[in-house]
């Protein structure tokens, strides 16, 4: 039997995408938790990149191959693995794979919004993010999921992307997905998934409170202020 082992960090949103699908295939897999900031010499050995996430996979022969880019990982296990989360349209697939590119670019928007120094850099993120979010609105052509019933490898990249939210709904900001039912929707339903839940840690939330306060940018002000608030 083929053996998976993700190497993961905790808030890594890829890595969720990993392991999204993984679950979602229903295979047993190991996942091995480092710390980017001080990255073991046995996985700079594995990863080209230096990120995560990388997957280690143990042919029922017994080879090892290593795999890295979360997209790479998703479309090797869809190929592999069934059930299958591509469509089988080839123009469908193709609509596909260029909207989980849309959710890549959302999520180095988030990146640029939490790390934003000041009010200025920060409305402009908010507003970048704002109008990919209301982009992505007109898109979804189904419920409860990305294209209807079924996940697809379109939901293993956008649940990361909605779960930045559980964070920043409890925070004094505007909120990215207001008069956007639909995305409200796709993303409630990507909440109540196991395969998503069991992605991050259960104390997801407050990990990335710690992890954006310590960058001491605009919004950790903002969690700092809740905090005093809440005292």
């Amino acid at each position: 039997m083929t053996q998976f082992r993700l190497i993961s960090f905790p808030l890594c949103p890829y890595v969720q995408r990993a392991a999204i699908v993984l679950t979602e295939k229903g295979v047993p897999f190991e996942r091995t938790d480092i710390d980017l900031a001080d990255k073991p010499d046995w996985f700079l050995k594995l990863s080209p990149l230096g990120k995560v996430p990388v997957l280690i996979v143990t042919t029922e022969e017994g080879r090892e191959e290593v795999l890295f880019e979360s997209a790479v990982i998703a479309e090797y296990l869809d190929e592999v693995l069934a059930p299958r989360l591509h469509p089988a349209d080839p123009l469908e697939k193709a609509r596909h794979r260029a909207w989980i590119e849309f959710a890549s670019a959302a999520l180095a928007d988030l990146a640029g919004y939490y790390s934003a120094a000041d009010a200025d850099a920060f409305r402009q993120k908010e507003a970048a993010l704002r109008g990919k979010f209301e982009r992505l609105e007109g898109e979804v052509r189904g419920a409860p999921f990305f294209a209807g019933a079924q996940p697809s490898l379109v939901d293993a990249a956008f649940a990361p992307v909605f779960r930045y939210l559980d964070l920043l709904d409890s925070l004094p900001v505007a909120s990215l997905l207001e008069r956007l039912p639909k995305l409200q929707a796709w993303r409630e339903a990507l909440r109540e998934r196991p395969s998503v839940q069991g992605a991050a840690p259960a104390d997801y939330v407050q990990r990335l409170a710690a992890f954006i306060r310590a960058k001491g940018s605009y919004l950790a002000g903002t969690i700092q202020t809740k905090e005093l608030e809440a005292a």
